[in-house]
């Protein structure tokens, strides 16, 4: 699942109203890369005072399907602890090259516990020592955390490891200031923005045999975030690296109410 990372690690997030209503938001971005429309993403989420869930659907398209195909639903519920996202269960399900994968965690006292994983780790990565695993999060409760942040600081600084039964992440932010994003056809949104730089970088769970230096090079992208239509701030643009395809950028293109992404699970 080659993308996963840089997707998850720049993803879609709306900020966390401190309001007692919890919010619920559906957006939608497409992806482009080399000039090309590569893939689909779907997001569907509620934030609200002690709790939170989200669900995204994933999916690639066109040329990029057809060489590296395909499709992914995660799912996350968890609560806030002051500004930490502590996640309590989450699920992803997808395809990729042809390969079903799953991965259910459930958390216990800040250690995620593996309740199931297909196909076995053990067949493709290096174990992660159970020191690293601790303390961890999901990709979807990360990205959560640093969207509350930003809510509540109007800044973008933050550090979280992630752990999704495979790898695991560190992920840092840091503020890079107010920019003002031009028109385009590939997106709803134009206007001023505030933009937030992330770097990734994988610490653990190496693919067996590859060079480690190589998979453990950070990985650089750009959130910029803008109230829409009078709400709260959500990521309206996206740039980031990939392995497979170099630079990839997605956009806001649209943006609604409720969780449902069963678009993206049935495709």
């Amino acid at each position: 699942m080659p993308w996963r990372g840089a997707i998850i690690i720049s993803m879609l997030l709306p900020s966390v109203a401190l309001a007692q209503a919890p919010i619920s938001l559906h957006a939608s971005y497409d992806t482009y890369a080399a000039g090309m429309h590569v893939a689909q993403v779907e997001a569907g989420l509620s934030f609200g005072p002690s709790t939170y869930q989200m669900n995204l659907g994933f999916q690639t398209i066109g040329m990029a399907g057809f060489f590296f195909g395909g499709r992914q639903f995660d799912f996350v519920n968890g609560s806030w602890h002051g500004m930490q996202a502590k996640p309590s269960r989450f699920v992803g399900k997808g395809s990729w090259r042809g390969i079903e994968r799953q991965a259910q965690i459930e958390y216990q006292d800040s250690k995620p516990i593996i309740r199931q994983l297909v196909p076995p780790n053990d067949v493709e990565r290096e174990p992660v020592p159970a020191g690293l695993q601790a303390n961890t999060v999901d990709t979807l409760s990360a990205l959560a955390e640093l969207i509350r942040v930003v809510d509540a600081t109007g800044r973008c600084e933050t550090s979280v490891r992630t752990y999704d039964g495979r790898r695991v992440l560190e992920i840092d932010a840091h503020t890079a200031g107010e920019e003002v994003l031009q028109p385009t056809s590939r997106s709803s949104f134009a206007g001023k923005a505030l933009r937030c730089d992330f770097l990734g970088r994988m610490r653990a769970g190496f693919l067996l045999g590859d060079d480690q230096r190589r998979e453990g090079k950070p990985m650089r992208g750009s959130a910029w975030m803008a109230a829409v239509g009078g709400g709260p701030r959500l990521p309206v643009r996206l740039e980031f690296e990939t392995k497979w395809l170099g630079e990839a950028t997605m956009y806001l293109t649209g943006l609604g109410s409720g969780l449902d992404v069963s678009t993206a699970q049935r495709n």
